[in-house]
């Protein structure tokens, strides 16, 4: 079965946002190290699950690096722009975004089809809502949390949504130069 990962950028005291979205907080000058490593878990990806919110940057943001052979990012951009897509979302019937689709189904009901199915890993990227209700619901099989160094003291919380414990197990951790730490963990069975 294909396994659902999250990576996501938070802060030490578990925000992935500020109160009113701000993400001026987050480290972006990433050294090589924490650039590999995303690669490292990017590639083996078929699938990107995303919210309609984050879907409406992303997948603009990165077809326009896609588009442009000089941008650092341009091998990510394709990466991004060319991997299937499913949006999630109470407003949106269909997508206008190339090879990217609209998900019909319930979360845990699209979700749990798109595992079963044959094929790599996934990956989920999304803004606090569409996440804590991957988190809430069990989905997430991996968590590749980026710890940014800063505490926000208020803003949008991923896990408060949780109804009951979900034990984790350390995979890896690692402190990179840029500041970020990065702790990896898998849901246990």
């Amino acid at each position: 079965m294909r396994k659902l990962k999250l990576q996501v950028q938070i802060s030490v005291d578990g925000y992935i946002a500020g109160p009113n979205g701000e993400m001026d907080w987050v480290t972006f000058d990433w050294d090589d190290e924490l650039k590999e490593y995303v690669t490292s878990i990017t590639d083996p990806i078929d699938t990107i699950v995303l919210g309609r919110n984050l879907a409406e940057g992303f997948i603009p943001h990165w077809a326009s690096v896609a588009e442009d052979p000089d941008n650092p990012e341009h091998t990510a951009g394709i990466k991004f722009t060319e991997t299937p897509k499913m949006v999630f979302s109470r407003k949106l019937d269909e997508s206008t975004w190339d090879n990217t689709v609209v998900a019909k189904k319930g979360l845990v009901e699209a979700i749990q089809e798109l595992k079963a199915q044959d094929g790599q890993d996934i990956i989920a990227y999304g803004g606090g809502e569409f996440v804590s209700s991957l988190i809430k619901e069990g989905l997430i099989d991996e968590f590749h949390l980026l710890i940014n160094p800063v505490a926000l003291g208020d803003g949008m919380p991923i896990f408060e949504s949780m109804e009951e414990r979900q034990p984790l197990k350390l995979k890896k951790s690692i402190a990179f130069d840029c500041g970020i730490v990065l702790l990896c963990y898998e849901l246990k069975s």
